[in-house]
């Protein structure tokens, strides 16, 4: 039985949501080709229900840690559209200060702990924040998203181990989206069933259609409610999909067209527009209202990113140490 209820407030969230995500990929690959945002960057455009999803089975407490592919993450947990566009833009404005950039955003506020670089290195940091949270007694849990490719590095099978030896509170969410950056999943294992990586860890694992929130909802709520209960880790493979390349430099010439378009045929966001005027849970006067309010929210963040100043350079010294005056630090 689901601790949370999909209801027609559930769809116009998930709707909402996922739309903003959408909207807000779309504005940042634009920027990032009038080379506004610089370095790295990885758009989510496609995986947005595995976010929406998981968000809706949360409960205030809750936390995430995923990849660098975090701008939808951040956004779900409701870290300002200014201050992430800011942080791509590098502005000091951003929620990390500029310092992180699309790759590296954090809010401790809304219990984000960051986008990664490091191929599956967030894997043992989000075991150790459900650590953490078992060490003090809540009843919090962590969601700790890796991508297809990162199943394949060592950290993961040592934080199996002891994610369930000591019971942590944490969800494992492969977001396999196919291909770990230009190389699919076939060529690189023999057993293309990612979640049974859980079964040699006697690890309660699943697929889960990953294009589909409710499919999301109901297996990441089951696995929440084993966590809260003291019953320990879950490893749920989200099968998805990116519509865009790897990242901004990736043409993404390894697929075929009528892979992408069979795959388009199943978009999140369409599946909550239809669903949302079959039910009549809204109108389709509702849902311009909601396109037109996306598009200013992320208009009104490009606007800020680009009035807001640049980190001072006596930056590069601050939130090194937990120390301040660190005595090592020179000028």
């Amino acid at each position: 039985m689901s601790a949370v209820e999909i209801n027609k407030d559930t769809w116009l969230k998930w709707f909402e949501s996922m739309l903003l995500m959408r909207k807000f990929e779309e504005k940042t690959g634009q920027l990032y080709g009038q080379q506004k945002i610089r370095g790295f960057c990885h758009l989510y455009i496609g995986q947005e229900a595995v976010v929406a999803g998981a968000i809706s089975a949360m409960q205030k407490g809750d936390s995430m840690i995923t990849t660098y592919r975090d701008h939808a993450h951040a956004l779900a947990l409701g870290v300002s559209a200014d201050s992430i566009m800011a942080e791509m833009y590098g502005k000091a404005t951003g929620c990390s200060k500029g310092k992180g950039g699309s790759m590296h955003m954090f809010s401790k506020e809304h219990n984000f702990y960051g986008g990664h670089a490091i191929v599956g290195g967030q894997i043992p940091l989000g075991a150790g924040v459900a650590f953490a949270e078992k060490y003090k007694g809540t009843d919090n849990v962590n969601i700790c998203y890796m991508g297809d490719g990162a199943v394949r590095q060592g950290a993961l099978n040592e934080t199996f181990n002891m994610a369930m030896l000591w019971k942590l509170p944490v969800i494992f969410v492969c977001e396999n989206n196919g291909y770990a950056m230009g190389t699919s999943v076939q060529r690189t294992t023999n057993m293309t069933d990612i979640y049974k990586i859980g079964l040699g860890f006697d690890m309660p694992c699943a697929p889960v259609d990953g294009m589909d929130p409710v499919a999301v909802h109901n297996a990441m709520d089951e696995a929440i409610q084993r966590a809260r209960k003291g019953e320990g880790p879950t490893f749920l493979e989200m099968r998805t999909y990116r519509y865009r390349g790897h990242s901004m430099s990736d043409p993404a010439k390894y697929r075929t067209k009528e892979e992408l378009e069979d795959y388009k045929a199943k978009d999140p966001v369409e599946l909550a527009r239809e669903t949302i005027l079959k039910e009549k849970y809204a109108d389709q006067a509702w849902i311009e209202e909601v396109e037109a309010k996306v598009k200013a929210t992320v208009d009104q963040a490009v606007k800020f990113a680009e009035e807001s100043p640049w980190p001072d350079a006596s930056e590069l010294y601050k939130d090194v140490y937990m120390t301040e005056n660190y005595p090592y630090v020179m000028d």
